[in-house]
């Protein structure tokens, strides 16, 4: 493909991903921003997703340390945080009918929600960006950052934001559009697990150089319906075992 000329877009701050990480630090770079009489200071987000939200599948249980520091009156605010955890449970599954209860004293701390909220975090990330639009940060749902922008000495300028109108041929269609070179003077990625911009960092900075390797999993999502008789609101259910304990 021959040279294109991009139109370029100069910030304070880009931040790469609209997810948790990412709209909370664009939300506390502008609080401070405004705290210290820097009203002006600029910040996007890029999403590859077509909202806030759209790329966000997990279900979770949070912890709202950092939502009470981001927005001490998150209740007041509106905060999709509704369901507060009343009780865990742990089970060791032994087969796909029979199953252990672990009694509570032997589960781990850090497998026990008091004071936790049981969640979509699609709604709370879609409703942290609602609050980072009335903060002033720019949000750019629909534009997944493609390349990573240097300077002449190495260090990161910015992204490049993916090409529209592209054909199999990787050559350029009539409806072509160029992406846009989004410039800052400081860029955050927050792509999540794995990002792939995250993975050329990597490589180039090593920053993987002696140390531990990180370790993935994969996880499967599964909505269950259930009989609204069984249902206990607030309950969080923990299992380990089958069928793992067969593979």
């Amino acid at each position: 493909m021959e040279h294109i000329e991009r139109e370029a877009m100069e910030f304070d701050v880009v931040i790469v991903g609209a997810g948790p990480a990412g709209l909370s630090s664009a939300i506390k770079i502008r609080q401070l921003a405004i705290e210290h009489n820097l009203p002006d200071l600029s910040v996007c987000v890029v999403e590859k997703g077509s909202e806030v939200g759209a790329h966000i599948l997990s279900g979770a249980v949070l912890e709202p340390r950092a939502i009470n520091e981001l927005f001490p009156n998150w209740k007041e605010e509106g905060a999709p945080l509704n369901v507060p955890v009343t009780e865990d449970k742990t089970y060791f599954l032994l087969s796909d009918e029979k199953s252990q209860e672990a009694p509570h004293w032997m589960v781990p701390k850090t497998m026990h929600n008091d004071g936790n909220y049981v969640i979509s975090l699609g709604n709370v990330v879609r409703w942290l960006g609602q609050k980072a639009e009335e903060l002033e940060v720019s949000i750019f749902p629909g534009f997944a950052a493609a390349e990573i922008l240097y300077h002449e000495d190495g260090t990161v300028k910015g992204v490049q934001t993916g090409d529209m109108g592209i054909g199999k041929d990787g050559e350029p269609t009539h409806n072509f559009a160029p992406g846009y070179e989004l410039h800052a003077k400081y860029t955050l990625f927050a792509e999540g697990c794995r990002g792939h911009l995250g993975k050329r960092l990597i490589s180039k900075f090593n920053l993987d150089k002696d140390v531990d390797p990180q370790h993935y999993g994969i996880g499967i999502k599964e909505l269950w319906e259930i009989d609204p008789a069984k249902h206990k609101e607030g309950l969080v259910m923990h299992g380990s075992g089958w069928p793992l304990t067969e593979t």
